[in-house]
């Protein structure tokens, strides 16, 4: 069978085991680089968080260069200059006075040969964005408590204390790389980092999901080590997790290549790009973070430690993919083992009659020889 189809039946043998421990340092690398950016050159805060003037008018063929000349002579040569669609000038600077205001709304006109009038002003206050960034972070710590409390009903504590590690890894990756590439972070920006939460969070559902489903396997086959069987689980979910992982991704990449690229909206960039990167991180952590560090967890209950012990005597490979063959002929046997027909059963009759002969009929009970006279 083609790779493929063994995908669509959920029959794939992935060694997901094998790249547990790489990816892993991988992860913590990536970490200490976001942190690392983060402290040495900080997030490029919008003017939503950070505060200060913005100024917009129409000017068509006015490039960037040009805008950064004319503010020159104004004090503004160093504020951020966007074009907003195709012909919409955007001006971004610090709080300034009313008349340094009036003066670059004047010299914005003047490039765009315009009116005053027509050059809209808009001035934030900084405590408002320390509003947005307070608000942001108390939700992102309901966030946490929420899962973790829900996840421990639904699941397992354990898998609830893998998921909320790997969604932590997701916000400071993603975090990291507005920092590393200087992106700028705005009110868009923040929702996104909050939507995608939920998406990580519904992907390692679905593998935790799978896994607690396939437990009984570890003790009935006696074969097998939780990570052994953990692999196996995300096996069985792979084309579920690509499938969303796909579909969640298409609708982004449409937007930032057609609305941010083809039609210059720069709110859906900034949305967008977040959108994308938590995306990619969030199917990734799903897969070698979170399953990775619940098998560390599992692997410490004195069971679990029992059975890999006694695999590890055996010379078992408790990381080595599971032959999916063996694994159906000893969970049918496991089974029957465990199955103990009640008195009165048809099943038990039937057993009877396995046993008897080839033929599986039960013959007559012999008679009693009587004493010749």
């Amino acid at each position: 069978m083609s790779m493929l189809g063994r995908l669509n039946r959920g029959e794939t043998n992935v060694n997901f085991t094998k790249w547990w421990r790489r990816s892993m340092i991988a992860s913590a690398v990536l970490i200490v680089i976001s942190i690392g950016s983060m402290f040495l050159q900080g997030l490029n805060l919008g003017i939503d968080f950070k505060g200060g003037v913005s100024w917009e008018v129409k000017a068509p063929g006015v490039s960037v260069d040009q805008a950064r000349s004319a503010l020159d002579a104004v004090g503004e040569a160093s504020a951020k200059i966007q074009i907003v669609g195709t012909d919409t000038l955007r001006v971004q600077g610090p709080e300034s006075t009313i008349e340094h205001e009036a003066e670059v709304r004047r010299a914005l006109a003047d490039l765009a040969g315009t009116d005053a009038a027509n050059v809209s002003v808009s001035t934030v206050g900084a405590s408002w964005g320390g509003d947005v960034t307070r608000s942001a972070i108390r939700a992102l710590v309901f966030f946490f408590i929420a899962i973790l409390i829900y996840l421990t009903i639904r699941l397992e504590f354990r898998m609830a204390v893998a998921a909320i590690i790997a969604v932590f890894h997701d916000v400071v990756i993603s975090v990291g790389v507005y920092s590393v590439f200087q992106f700028e972070v705005t009110p868009g920006t923040v929702i996104a980092f909050l939507t995608i939460l939920g998406f990580s969070i519904y992907d390692t559902i679905v593998v935790d999901d799978k896994i607690q489903e396939n437990e009984r396997l570890v003790g009935v086959t006696g074969r097998m080590s939780y990570a052994q069987m953990t692999a196996l689980s995300m096996n069985q979910v792979l084309l579920r997790s690509i499938n969303t992982t796909v579909v969640s991704l298409l609708p982004v990449i449409s937007l930032l290549v057609v609305g941010a690229g083809i039609m210059g909206a720069v709110t859906l960039e900034e949305f967008s790009i977040a959108l994308l990167v938590g995306l990619l991180v969030g199917a990734y952590s799903s897969i070698y973070i979170a399953a990775p560090v619940l098998v560390l967890l599992k692997d410490r209950e004195s069971k679990n430690r029992a059975i890999n012990e006694r695999l590890t005597a055996q010379g078992v490979d408790i990381t080595a993919p599971i032959d999916r063959v063996a694994l159906t002929a000893q969970t049918a046997h496991g089974a029957r083992r465990t199955t103990v027909p009640a008195a009165g059963d048809s099943s038990s009759v039937s057993a009877a009659a396995a046993g008897s002969g080839a033929t599986g009929i039960i013959p007559p009970r012999p008679r009693k020889k009587g004493r010749r006279r």
